[in-house]
C-alpha cells in the first residue's frame, strides 16, 4: 500500500530544486507522489493551508507537512 504524498510548490528555483531533488527521490513503491504547482493550480491553496503547508517549496506525507526551505510564503501566493 503506497502513502499519499503531496509536494506543493510555486514554481519558483527553490521549488523547482527541491521537487527534482526531494520528490523524485521519495521510493514510488512507497509513496504515491503528487506534484502541484500552486501557481498554476490556485484553486488548490486553501486545500494546501488546510494540510498545515504554510510556506512553499513543502511536502505533505500522511498529513504532516514538511517545509523545505523557504521559497514563498502561501499569502504570497
Amino acid at each position: 500500500m503506497n502513502t499519499n504524498a503531496v509536494f506543493y510548490h510555486a514554481g519558483c528555483p527553490v521549488c523547482v530544486d527541491a521537487e527534482q531533488q526531494l520528490a523524485g527521490a521519495l521510493d514510488p513503491a512507497r509513496y504515491q507522489v503528487e506534484i502541484v504547482h500552486l501557481g498554476q493550480q490556485r484553486e488548490r491553496i486553501g486545500e494546501a493551508a488546510a494540510a498545515g503547508v504554510a510556506s512553499v517549496p513543502a511536502l505533505v506525507i500522511g498529513g504532516l507537512p514538511l517545509h523545505i526551505n523557504f521559497g514563498a510564503h502561501l499569502t504570497d501566493l
